[in-house]
């Protein structure tokens, strides 16, 4: 027997066929991608030289491109610089810190924009790929699976303390420089926007659902949101085997932080709590609680019903809007 033989090992065609597949779908992701994915550097005012950034996703052919609020944060306008190396200014036109999203506008780009997906039909195990300008290396590709979906990012903007919802949690790797850069599907459609580094092989990303478009379209026409404020952080959390009997289902929005001072704690939630309506209809999961902030519900009652230590409470909430 060869010695190139018995240094070949117990490797399979089928290991081989099921590498290749998986490398060839990277591959087509990111030659998708990779055009209308920009590295971006902002300035806090006009003529002031661009310094700090991240990335940027084109999803309008006019030159509309999605990215992360914390990236543009006190700036006005900046420089974006495509895989092809060519470099437009860009102003920003609005963004919304609680979901961590904000819209830049590049004059005269003309590139083809990302395909759009739908984040609430990813399941965990499934391969992602992520595209940005980590450390300012422009054009970066990494994959991995999604390790888990509804997780909440505590944040700051300014001085007040935040809660981003309903997040992706990924193991693709992801460095500063990522944020506001392309999270996609299998298929090169883009299903969320990283937005932090949370530690070691632990990425998250904003999910681009129903909820993310209605805060864009919002952002587009407005330049801001307009949405109430609770102050939980929580996410989509499986119902006690009893409970999922007596309610006819089996997950609620599982309440883990209330922020000190915040709506939800006036209302008297709690960490611990799982939410199982919101103003008379079942909620399952941190979405559709999010859902229901944006538009006009700050200063309006809202009743929670709240399942705590197996009992059926309900509580009245009062959102504040988010400045």
């Amino acid at each position: 027997m060869a010695v190139s033989e018995l240094l070949r090992g117990p490797e399979t065609a089928d290991e081989e066929e099921a590498l290749d597949a998986y490398s060839a779908t990277v591959s087509r992701v990111a030659e998708r991608l990779l055009p209308a994915v920009v590295s971006l550097r902002v300035a806090p005012r006009a003529g002031a030289r661009p310094q700090g950034g991240g990335s940027a996703v084109v999803i309008d052919r006019s030159g509309l491109l999605v990215t992360s609020a914390h990236v543009v944060e006190g700036a006005q306008r900046g420089v974006a610089t495509f895989a092809d190396g060519t470099s437009h200014e860009v102003e920003v036109a609005g963004s919304d810190p609680l979901s961590d999203l904000a819209l830049v506008r590049a004059q005269g780009a003309g590139v083809e924009p990302v395909v759009v997906g739908d984040a609430d039909r990813l399941r965990v195990g499934q391969l992602v790929v992520a595209v940005g300008s980590p450390l300012g290396f422009a054009g970066t590709v990494t994959a991995g699976v999604v390790s888990a979906l509804g997780r909440s990012l505590p944040s700051r903007w300014g001085r007040e303390r935040r809660i981003v919802e309903n997040v992706i949690q990924t193991d693709a790797a992801l460095n500063p420089g990522n944020s506001g850069g392309a999270l996609a599907d299998g298929r090169a459609r883009l299903v969320g926007i990283n937005t932090a580094v949370a530690g070691f092989g632990l990425g998250l990303a904003i999910p681009i659902n129903d909820t993310t478009r209605r805060i864009l379209n919002a952002i587009h026409r407005d330049g801001r949101v307009r949405r109430g404020y609770l102050g939980i952080a929580g996410g989509t959390q499986a119902l006690p085997p009893a409970a999922a009997g007596r309610l006819g289902r089996r997950t609620a929005i599982g309440v883990v932080e209330v922020v000190e001072g915040s709506p939800a704690e006036k209302a008297g939630l709690r960490a611990g709590d799982l939410i199982v309506a919101v103003a008379g209809s079942q909620v399952s999961r941190a979405g559709d609680l999010q859902a229901r902030m944006i538009g006009d519900a700050a200063g309006r009652p809202l009743e929670l019903e709240v399942l705590r230590s197996n009992v059926l409470r309900r509580l009245t909430a009062l959102p504040v809007e988010l400045n």
